[in-house]
Order: structure tokens, then sequence, then C-alpha cells
């Protein structure tokens, strides 16, 4: 295993293991970005509790930070999951305000999630005319065993105009609960992590 190989294992154990804010919290942070290559689980979208009009199908990537300042230093280069996202468009103008139902499946070393909720539209026209800016909020509906449910939230960005330079993708947060039973990041395996690259073949 090269060197920054190693280092990327070690930082998604860290970030999708550890339990930060207790004994039965654990936080995840990814970065996805469509990807014709991973594309929409039609499955998915067809057990949203709406009808769905957009479906997005992306890859999930663990992103590197400076830690003296938080910046985002690599977007990740690894791929360690895919996701879908099953959207509801009442306004193909996207006006700053307008709230979309979303559906979402996460697919991670952990599991898999499925999230519900609302994305916020925060503007069309930053940094160029098209462009969609959005934060996210989602409740966890169904999680892997060993979960009790958790919620989701994002920074996005939708590209719904293909225009050059900028991509459809978001900056997720996953806050979950475990039912009890602890677990941290010094009990990574290599047979997790082997699970973790048949995961990111999916």
């Amino acid at each position: 295993m090269s060197r920054k190989l190693g280092g990327a294992v070690g930082m998604l154990g860290v970030l999708l293991l550890s339990a930060q804010a207790g004994a039965n919290e654990v936080v995840m942070q990814f970065r996805t970005q469509e990807d014709p290559a991973s594309p929409a689980d039609p499955a998915v979208c067809a057990a949203a509790p709406f009808e769905v009009n957009v479906k997005l199908g992306g890859s999930v990537y663990v992103p590197e930070h400076n830690p003296k300042d938080g910046k985002v230093v690599d977007g990740g280069g690894r791929r360690v999951g895919s996701a879908t996202a099953c959207v509801q468009v009442t306004d193909s103008a996207f006006p700053a305000g307008q709230q979309l139902n979303v559906y979402m499946r996460y697919n991670l070393p952990e599991g898999r999630f499925t999230a519900r909720g609302t994305c916020t539209l925060v503007s069309n026209d930053v940094p160029a005319a098209g462009l969609v800016l959005a934060g996210c909020a989602m409740r966890l509906v169904d999680v892997p065993t060993g979960f009790v449910g958790g919620s989701v939230s994002s920074t996005s960005v939708f590209n719904p105009r293909k225009l050059p330079g900028y991509a459809t993708g978001s900056y997720y947060t996953l806050y979950a609960y475990r039912d009890g039973r602890q677990r941290d990041a010094s009990k990574v395996t290599k047979a997790q992590e082997a699970e973790a690259t048949a995961r990111a073949r999916e």
C-alpha cells in the first residue's frame, strides 16, 4: 500500500468510524460529485414519497482539510462509495428561497444510509447565471444495522444548464447514533478496508 493510499485509508477510518461527539455518536464527512459512471439507482427514487422528476447519480469521496484553517486542500481522489439523489423540482427557474423535496441514498463503507428532507435554494446566479447553490437538511429514515438514526446536512451546487467549469455535487455532514455498541477508529480492520473498497466499486 502506498503512503498516499495508506493515509487516505487512515483518514477514512477517522472520518467514518470515530465517535467524535460521544460514545454512540458518529460523524461522517464526505463529498459527492455527479458521475456518469455511477448512475442514479431507479429503485431508490421509486421509493421516494413524492413525485421525482430529477434523478442524479454520483460518486463519494473523502476530502482532506488543512488542520490550521479547515480549508479543503484535496477534494478526495479516491472513490469510496456512491450516491443517488431523487429530487422534486417545481420551478425550473430555481428561484432563491424555493424548497425542494429530496430523497437520498448513500452507499458508504459503513453501509447504506437513506435520508429524506428538503433543500433550500440560496441563489441561482453566483458565481454565474444558471448555477444553483443550496443548503439541504434531511432525516435518516433507513440506516445500517447497529444504527438507530440521525441527520444529514449539505452545502450543494446544482448545474442544470451544464455550464462549463462547474460540477454538480455536495459537501455532506452525516450525524448518526449507534444503538449502544461502542466502536472507535482503532477497530478499523483489514476486513473493513476490504469492504470499503468493495462498496466503492458499486
